[in-house]
């Protein structure tokens, strides 16, 4: 994932986030925080796929909505829960559908089948999209801050770690030099008191 973010970019996360979104969203994040990406086009892009993949499948299960339930039970089996939601707090859920897992596409369906007004579902769409991209995309930031932090530590570890090492072999090498002249001296000095 990670390589074909870095070769396609912007085009690959749109496509990535019209589709689906949180793991290619997370590692533009990571992108983004190592100065591959910037933040500010990655949220952009991610904001305009999500939002328009989410108006994709809204309209998608307005028109076609019960033939798709119909063929896919896994999407028909959310679909009263959904459904009981939408009733409930339409607002709300349309803002957050995209963080409940299992429902990013699935739930755009399912409320195209509900009879909300496209305009209604347009804003809060945009509303979701607008929060959720920044979001997701700044956890990936974060995320790969802490990574390179970790990285920087472990060298530095490291660095201190071979330093100890260099110093742990030098000495023993000296000890070991010291003991060998020692024992030769005691070895003449015995040789020379047996004469």
């Amino acid at each position: 994932m990670a390589a074909f973010l870095q070769t396609y970019g912007y085009f690959a996360l749109f496509i990535g986030t019209f589709l689906e979104g949180e793991s290619i969203l997370v590692l533009a994040g990571v992108a983004a925080s190592q100065g591959l990406m910037s933040f500010m086009a990655v949220v952009m892009t991610a904001m305009l796929g999500g939002f328009l993949g989410d108006q994709f499948f809204f309209f998608l299960g307005r028109r076609y909505g019960d033939r798709l339930l119909n063929r896919y039970p896994r999407i028909a089996a959310k679909a009263p829960r959904v459904k009981k939601l939408l009733c409930r707090w339409d607002a709300p859920i349309i803002i957050l559908i995209r963080f409940m897992y299992g429902l990013r596409i699935a739930g755009p369906i399912i409320i195209g089948t509900a009879g909300i007004s496209p305009w209604r579902l347009a804003l809060f769409n945009f509303i979701g999209a607008a929060i959720w991209a920044p979001v997701v995309a700044g956890v990936g930031y974060v995320a790969g801050q802490a990574l390179q932090e970790l990285m920087r530590d472990i060298k530095e570890v490291r660095i201190i770690l071979l330093g100890v090492l260099v110093i742990v072999v030098l000495a023993g090498w000296l000890i070991y030099r010291h003991r060998k002249q020692s024992q030769a001296k005691h070895s003449d000095s015995q040789d020379k008191t047996s004469f």
